[in-house]
Order: structure tokens, then C-alpha cells, then sequence
């Protein structure tokens, strides 16, 4: 075992947090995983990020982190970037204390978090990593380009169009959207999460609104035809040798399943497995682990889609390189149907980073 750990167990380091607009939805994974992590083979350093981007260790309860109290009480400390260390340097006064990491594990979504910038920071520190590359975190992240990945590899998705924050206030860019696109349609920041500054526009005025809206949250906005179905989600696990999970369905409460619908409304319902068509079922399956390769992905993944009304048309809608850990969250709870608990599922996916197989 590694220098420092006299208790023999890989110290994993779960980091938690960071600056984006999912930062409470990280605090809520990350007390998931950090409760449910098999204590008997893993010492656990929670590492947490403010939204103002502060990093501290927290040692305390793990309730702390999920309702942010943790910041009271946590201490200064980074990563060092310097791969002869593969460490945590804790800060105390004029002190600096290096404590040795085996694994990361990376519970930040959204900016800074899943977009590839988290990596490089563990790809320079040579420090093993739950989860997908500097690469695929990066072009999963941003959805106009995971559009033309998907594309490449001729898998069906919604009709799009992609504008420049700079366009939105030239008049010329609404006409240009409905010569394309016909109302309903979706109107989305392509780097964000959680379905943070998405809206569904019916028509001119709540399209116009809908890209302000988007701009907020990102310089590139996807206008996307809405299609007319189920919402399914399948979960990807493996680098080498990748498995899927059963398929869920989404029943969202309010008219699409944006961040309210998904965390605040009790009104959502999942279905798991969801009733389909052992047929649809296989071929949702074979396009996630199709994605998912195409992107470069390893370690784990939640793809999501679509099978449109009448024709049972498979539809791929978007995929997430670090899906949500909560209550709720269906990475978790597809794995559990098909027979792996969340504990299982942690040591496998720390597995997977430390022995990159």
C-alpha cells in the first residue's frame, strides 16, 4: 500500500461542490457516495469547493455537506498539480501538510466540474480518477458538439440549430430558427447541467426569452426540435468492457423535466425498469454504449433519449459523464434494478479508475 496509510486502504479523495449552478446537487451526490463507500477498504478525505471557489477539507458530519454547513468548518487544502506527490496539500497557518491520495473521486457537476477542467488537474497530477477523461468530459459537456459526434456515427437525434450569444439581439436569428425549426421547441445553454436555463418556446415571445435565458448560463445556445414522446435514460458502466444497465422513464411533472421538475416537485415519477418493448429496450441500449464510445468515455456514464410517439423512433437526447448521486438520481437506482446496490457500484467505479481496466 502506499506511504502514510497504516491502516492499508486506498485513500480516495471525493470532491465535492465547485462553482457551477449544480453545486447543491454536488453537495447532495457527494453525501450519497461518502455514506455509502465501503469504509473497510477505502479511507474517505471529503475535499469540498465553495461557490466562490474556495477549497477546504472537511472532517464531520456528513450531513454538513448536504446542507452546506461544512464550510464552517472545513480547512484549507488543494491538490497539488505536481505528479511526484499525488497528494492533498492541507494548509494550517504558515504549514503545509501532505496528505497522500490513492483515488479521486470527482462528485462536481456542471462548470469546472464534468467539462473536462477537473481532469487535466488529475491528469497532471498523475492521480487516478473515478470517471471519463479530459476528452470526453469536454465534448459531453458541451451539447452542440456532442450533436456532432452523435451525428458521425449516424445516431438519430432531433432536428437542431446552433447560435453564438452575440447573435440573439440581430432579428434576422429568430427568422433563421423558425425557417428551421417549427414551435414547440426547446431552447438550451449547451454548456450546462441539470437542465439549468433550458425552456420550452411556443412561440416568437418565449423563444426570444428563452435564448436571454440561455445566454445567462452560456455564450453557445441549441435550439432543438421537441419531440413528441417518452423520455428514457440508461446508465454505462466500464472502460474496456462496457455494461449497461436496465432503461428508466421519466414521468416529469411539469411540461419537461427542468431542474424543478426534477429536484423539487415530489410529482416526478421514474419508472424502473420502464415498460417497453423488449426490442426498444435493446436498441436504447446499444445506442448508449454507441455514444458512449464515440465520446471516448470510461469509468461511467447516463445517457438519455427519447422514443418518439407512433413511430418508436429511438431518439438520442444528450449524455452525462458525471450523472447525479441522489436520492432520486437514476445512475444509482438503474444499477440497483439489475442487481448492483450503491455500494457495489462505488467500489466498482473506484476500481475502475485505479486500475484504468
Amino acid at each position: 500500500m502506499r506511504r502514510g496509510n497504516i491502516l492499508n486502504k486506498k485513500t480516495v479523495v471525493v470532491l465535492f461542490g465547485g462553482q457551477s449552478s449544480e453545486h447543491e446537487i454536488s453537495r447532495i451526490s457527494a453525501s450519497t457516495i461518502i455514506s455509502n463507500i465501503d469504509t473497510s477498504k477505502y479511507y474517505v478525505i471529503p475535499l469540498g469547493i465553495t461557490q466562490e471557489g474556495k477549497w477546504m477539507i472537511y472532517n464531520g458530519p456528513v450531513d454538513n455537506i448536504k446542507n452546506g454547513e461544512w464550510e464552517k468548518f472545513g480547512t484549507a487544502a488543494t491538490i497539488s498539480p505536481d505528479a511526484g506527490q499525488k497528494s492533498i496539500l492541507k494548509i494550517v497557518g504558515t504549514k503545509v501538510k501532505e496528505i497522500p491520495v490513492d483515488v479521486a473521486f470527482p462528485v462536481l457537476h456542471g462548470k469546472y466540474g464534468e467539462d473536462g477542467t477537473i481532469q487535466g488537474l488529475f491528469e497532471m497530477a498523475q492521480i487516478p480518477y473515478v470517471g471519463c477523461g479530459v476528452l470526453a468530459s469536454a465534448v459531453s459537456m458541451d451539447k452542440a458538439v456532442t450533436k456532432i459526434i452523435a451525428k458521425e456515427v449516424k445516431i438519430n437525434q432531433a432536428k437542431y440549430l446552433v447560435v453564438n450569444k452575440s447573435e440573439i439581439e440581430k432579428k434576422r436569428i429568430v427568422a433563421k430558427i423558425e425557417k428551421k425549426l417549427s414551435y414547440p421547441c426547446f431552447v438550451k445553454p449547451a454548456n450546462a447541467g441539470s437542465s439549468v436555463g433550458i425552456t420550452k418556446a411556443h412561440n416568437k415571445d418565449e423563444l426570444i426569452e428563452g435564448l436571454k435565458l440561455a445566454a445567462i448560463h452560456d455564450k453557445k445556445i441549441i435550439i432543438e426540435e421537441a419531440v413528441v414522446g417518452r423520455e428514457l435514460e440508461c446508465s454505462v458502466l466500464g472502460n474496456e468492457h462496457v455494461v449497461v444497465s436496465s432503461v428508466g422513464e421519466i414521468l416529469p411533472a411539469a411540461e419537461f423535466y427542468d431542474y424543478d421538475a426534477k429536484y423539487n416537485n415530489s410529482e416526478s415519477k421514474t419508472i424502473i425498469p420502464a415498460e417497453l418493448d423488449e426490442k426498444i429496450v435493446k436498441q436504447v441500449q446499444k445506442a448508449a454504449i454507441k455514444v458512449f464510445k464515440a465520446v471516448g468515455g470510461s469509468g461511467l456514464a447516463r445517457v438519455d433519449f427519447f422514443v418518439e410517439k407512433d413511430t418508436n423512433k429511438v431518439i438520442f437526447n444528450e449524455i452525462n459523464t458525471l450523472p447525479g448521486f441522489t436520492s432520486i438520481s437514476m445512475y444509482p437506482k438503474l444499477w440497483e434494478d439489475v442487481g448492483m446496490p450503491i455500494e457495489t457500484l462505488i467500489d466498482e467505479l473506484i476500481e475502475l479508475a485505479y486500475t484504468g481496466k
